[in-house]
């Protein structure tokens, strides 16, 4: 399987504390018109710890059912429990998921033997093809650049997402092993795509796919100074979506441009006055709002 171009990291619209599954398959829509690669449900971004198993799993299916085979599907499946993570990951196998996001296990900070067991279990027992996703601002591990290329030896893992903030491992990953690599931060897509990425699973994506898929094709094909003016325009709006934690700021933003409810769970709350005027400002600067 080949992961290359842009995956956004899909919100999960909510309605009076309930998962808003029409806005859901409205969002899955406008991403496929938008172009776009693939689509991530049920990672951080779509608020994957606080929904419930059912929630979760529903939230996949009906992403899968609606994207109808018009893009992947990468299911947020992970976990810090490897039990849970194999049980997740093979229910959104049965019902279709192109690939899993395996997240670093979170709070119990296992050793890069742990890392490297836990993600091993979940790809041989499944089967599905792994993306892992070092994010160690969240987790409080990180997964280490010879962990990674010890698990590409794995067949069945394919790639990883890079949200460390360093474009310098790209690099060092690539000069070990052969893996793909995505990007996890929308600022750094094209200083990664640079040194070899192939993508990115984005945020921003959820309000501007057609932009992002444009950016992002443009590096793909070579064209970097066209890629840059996009990068140069919608650089304040990366830059503005983690004014607070993700994925408050995009649901905020979606919310302005009408796509869905402004709805977070506890211990997720709304955005404050004065970082939404912010925000707000900068959606009008980049000409996203009008």
């Amino acid at each position: 399987m080949k992961f290359e171009g842009v995956y956004t990291a899909l919100v999960t619209p909510f309605r009076n504390g309930e998962v808003d599954y029409e806005a859901l398959k409205k969002l899955v829509e406008l991403q496929v018109a938008g172009r776009v690669s693939g689509i991530v449900p049920v990672g951080t971004t779509g608020e994957s710890p606080t929904l419930s198993p059912q929630e979760h799993l529903k939230v996949i299916e009906t992403v899968i059912e609606t994207a109808a085979g018009r893009c992947q599907v990468i299911a947020g499946t992970g976990a810090n429990s490897t039990e849970e993570a194999v049980f997740l990951t093979s229910e959104a196998k049965a019902v279709g998921a192109d690939a899993t996001l395996q997240v670093t296990p979170y709070y119990n900070k296992p050793t890069q033997e742990g890392l490297y067991r836990h993600f091993s279990t979940v790809a041989d027992k499944v089967g599905l093809p792994v993306v892992l996703y070092n994010v160690p601002g969240r987790s409080g591990v990180p997964i280490a650049e010879a962990t990674v290329a010890r698990l590409a030896k794995n067949p069945v893992i394919m790639a990883v997402k890079e949200a460390a903030g360093s474009v310098d491992r790209v690099s060092a990953i690539l000069d070990l092993c052969d893996i793909t690599v995505l990007s996890g931060d929308d600022s750094l897509t094209l200083p990664m795509m640079s040194v070899g990425a192939k993508g990115i699973i984005s945020v921003s994506s959820n309000l501007i796919p057609g932009e992002m898929s444009a950016m992002v094709r443009a590096a793909l094909e070579g064209d970097f100074a066209k890629a840059y003016a996009y990068h140069r325009k919608y650089y304040p709006f990366f830059r503005d979506q983690f004014v607070e934690t993700n994925p408050i700021p995009i649901k905020a933003a979606m919310a302005m441009a009408g796509l869905m409810a402004e709805e977070y769970r506890l211990p997720l709350c709304e955005l404050s006055p004065e970082h939404r005027e912010k925000l707000a400002a900068t959606l009008k600067r980049c000409g996203i709002l009008g």
